[in-house]
């Protein structure tokens, strides 16, 4: 088992923070697997064929995509955390990335070719540059793969920041932290277990740690570099949807008798908020402006059916008893909005 072990210090510094890099490298990893997740089958379908593609053609992306999908230890090059914290861009991080020297990339592949549960080679790990090599493959994939979906990902990742940052504020870390990822709980007063395999605890300096989401359904991994605060890179929550657990919801359908109660635009925010979210987060989400959201959420909160709570410089919108007793006023419910007569 291991462990990141903080002092008060180290927690009171802790924050989260966004990586483009990581995104990229989960979603080249979802690519290279058949789809599992029901949410993620038209993107999954719309990159699959071209990325297949990339594959076949270029041994180096095939040989390091396909080490890591089978991993337990990603090589470092791969693994640096985010520079800038929310503010982080895909550039920086592709940056530091490419002055890895061919030495200690080749010796982390060394690594992870042996902590992997199928057999692999490196023989596609020729000439030089790999540090090079592995950025300029990273902004293609986040190029032709990802960024024409990041803005709505950014949202969803910065809801779960949002969401925790919540927990944090009224009950710590410890429930902040509560189901990151399979692996990783609060163990103790000062540590987070962030792996059941075994190997060495980590100990967290005075500058704290990162929490990083990203978008992928799962897959956990720990980012560290010298001199940097180690980060820890989770699966956002939510980001699947009802689906994650296996239910097939039609938005359309539950929502109707709500739609007609109090309007379609206020029944989505209302659904919306099933997780907490600001209203900048509910525009992205929605695909509405700023003002038109913040007018709906205006009256839901007159109507007693959300409440707002300030964190840090965001107010963070949730749903009362009341609000989710409507929102969940589907077919069978019991609850019906009948057409005025």
């Amino acid at each position: 088992m291991v462990l990141l072990r903080l002092d008060s210090l180290g927690l009171s510094q802790s924050r989260f923070a966004l990586s483009p890099f990581a995104e990229t490298l989960s979603s080249m990893i979802v690519l290279s697997r058949p789809c599992t997740d029901p949410w993620l089958a038209a993107w999954h379908a719309r990159h699959r064929a071209a990325f297949r593609a990339r594959l076949d053609a270029d041994p180096f992306t095939r040989g390091l995509v396909m080490l890591c999908s089978s991993t337990k230890y990603l090589p470092d090059h791969l693994v640096l955390p985010p520079p800038d914290g929310m503010g982080t861009t895909l550039e920086s991080e592709l940056v530091e990335v490419a002055r890895v020297p061919d030495t200690a990339v080749h010796s982390s592949l060394v690594q992870s070719v042996a902590e992997s549960w199928e057999d692999h080679g490196l023989d596609w790990l020729t000439g030089h540059a790999h540090g090079a090599r592995t950025a300029e493959l990273f902004r293609e994939v986040w190029q032709e793969h990802v960024a024409a979906d990041w803005p709505g990902r950014r949202a969803l990742l910065e809801r779960d920041v949002t969401y925790r940052a919540g927990l944090l504020a009224a009950h710590g870390w410890p429930r902040a932290l509560h189901q990151m990822s399979r692996h990783s709980a609060w163990v103790g007063s000062d540590a987070i277990r962030f792996s059941a395999r075994p190997g060495p605890d980590r100990v967290v300096g005075p500058d704290g740690m990162l929490f990083v989401p990203v978008s992928g359904p799962r897959g956990t991994w720990l980012c560290e570099a010298p001199g940097r605060p180690y980060a820890l890179v989770y699966p956002a929550r939510g980001a699947g949807g009802p689906q994650r657990e296996g239910e097939r919801r039609d938005p359309a359908r539950s929502e109707r008798p709500v739609a007609r109660l109090i309007g379609a635009g206020r029944a989505a925010i209302l659904r919306e908020l099933e997780r907490p979210a600001t209203t900048s987060e509910l525009a992205a989400l929605l695909g509405q402006s700023l003002g038109t959201v913040g007018g709906h959420l205006a009256v839901l909160r007159e109507a007693e059916l959300l409440v707002g709570t300030r964190v840090g410089r965001r107010v963070v919108y949730r749903r009362t008893e009341l609000g989710d007793l409507l929102a969940d006023a589907g077919p069978g419910s019991g609850i019906s909005a009948a057409e005025p007569t």
